[in-house]
Order: C-alpha cells, then sequence, then structure tokens
C-alpha cells in the first residue's frame, strides 16, 4: 500500500468506522462508511486520490489525532 499520503487504513465494521492514519502522523476517524468503499480504498492505486473523491466529500470525519 504504498502512498505518499496515506501510512495506514483500518476498518472496524461493527462500528462502520474507517481510520485513516496519514504520514503527517494525523489520524481521522470517518463514520458510516460501507465496508464497500472501505474495499475499494484499500485496492485503489491511488489512495489519495481515492480519499479525495469518495470518502472526504461524503463521510463525516473526527480528528483522532
Amino acid at each position: 500500500m504504498p502512498s505518499s499520503v496515506v501510512l495506514r487504513i483500518n476498518y472496524h465494521l461493527e462500528l462502520k468506522a474507517l481510520t485513516v492514519t496519514f504520514i503527517s502522523g494525523e489520524i481521522y476517524l470517518y463514520e458510516n462508511v460501507p465496508e464497500k468503499i472501505y474495499k475499494e480504498f484499500k485496492a485503489s492505486v491511488s489512495k489519495g486520490n481515492y480519499l479525495n473523491r469518495k470518502i472526504k466529500k461524503c463521510y463525516r470525519a473526527k480528528k483522532v489525532l
């Protein structure tokens, strides 16, 4: 999963919560993300592009760290 923006992604199925850790060290929790979106994100060639197009604009985020 090499990315110039995203270091790590985790998904919590029961909560439908997607956690994204950025290269900068910041961590964001995106709420009510369907598992399908997580799987597409995980498989995407450009994590930053997918995040901007399909996640940031559609799901509420909370900065965790």
